[in-house]
């Protein structure tokens, strides 16, 4: 058989299962946020490939849990030979990929960056529901919203705090990095500057602003000049800088991001108990 009509074959499979209702079997995730979603809610065997980003503790809460599934560079070739009869990826990431395993007759889901706990929420049911594993996904959501409204406080005062990205760059409220801020009891910087999502912020804007608690990420394992700013003498020199070592649960919209909301809010206990 040729492999045209091979893949036609397997296309025209996948969706009869698609219109039987029936759970997909085999899944390949091509995303490093749908990777974890999809190890958290999916059954024992339903994943059947990871990207390779899900491997990387750098990028990736569940890294660990991902070694044991064969990982994908998001070639359309490579998935084809998977024989998935469900593609989750993100919206921004495999785009060539996607479009020619569509076209192929695969289905596949994308989802959006998550901009807040809300939009973690969402994703949470919206696996479950692709995945046919509501009752894993509720199960996860119950959890998740527990630990949240146990890690909200109410702060007789909060502290101001910028975190700053490379590039200068800072965040406001309609990201999802402002929510975590937010959900920790901190005012935003970002807020102040009128910045609802993503802004340049200069160094010296930073500075003479003064905030109690300036936030950046670990360097990379090699010089750059993405995060060289992030550890200039004048940063160090404040006396606020903090270093977020946990990046990967500031990532993705999985529960991961509560260990980051978790963490701001020890950070602010601190900041409390030095005053």
């Amino acid at each position: 058989m040729r492999a045209s009509r091979r893949i036609a074959l397997a296309a025209a499979l996948c969706l009869a299962a698609v219109a039987a209702g029936a759970a997909p079997g085999r899944v390949v995730s091509l995303n490093v946020c749908t990777d974890q979603l999809a190890l958290l809610i999916g059954a024992p065997g339903q994943l059947v490939s990871v990207s390779r980003l899900a491997q990387d503790p750098r990028s990736s809460a569940m890294a660990e849990e991902a070694q044991a599934l064969p990982a994908n560079t998001a070639s359309a070739e490579e998935v084809v030979l998977l024989h998935p009869d469900l593609v989750i990826a993100g919206s921004y990431t495999a785009r060539a990929a996607t479009q020619m395993l569509e076209k192929l007759g695969y289905r596949v889901e994308r989802f959006s960056p998550a901009r807040s706990l809300e939009d973690a929420r969402q994703n949470i049911l919206r696996m479950g529901a692709l995945l046919g594993r509501e009752a894993r996904a509720a199960e996860v959501l119950a959890g998740f919203d527990a630990r949240l409204a146990a890690l909200r406080e109410t702060p007789t005062r909060k502290p101001r705090v910028a975190y700053y990205m490379p590039f200068n760059e800072t965040a406001g409220a309609q990201t999802l990095t402002g929510d975590i801020l937010n959900a920790a009891g901190m005012a935003n910087l970002a807020d102040e500057k009128g910045m609802a999502t993503r802004g340049r912020l200069p160094l010296e804007g930073l500075l003479l602003a003064e905030p109690d608690l300036i936030l950046v990420s670990r360097p990379y394992d090699s010089p750059a000049q993405a995060t060289s700013l992030l550890q200039h003498p004048a940063l160090q020199a404040t006396g606020a800088l903090h270093q977020v070592v946990d990046s990967p649960n500031w990532i993705c919209g999985t529960p991961a991001l509560l260990d980051a909301v978790a963490a701001m809010r020890d950070l602010r206990h601190d900041w409390e108990a030095a005053q």
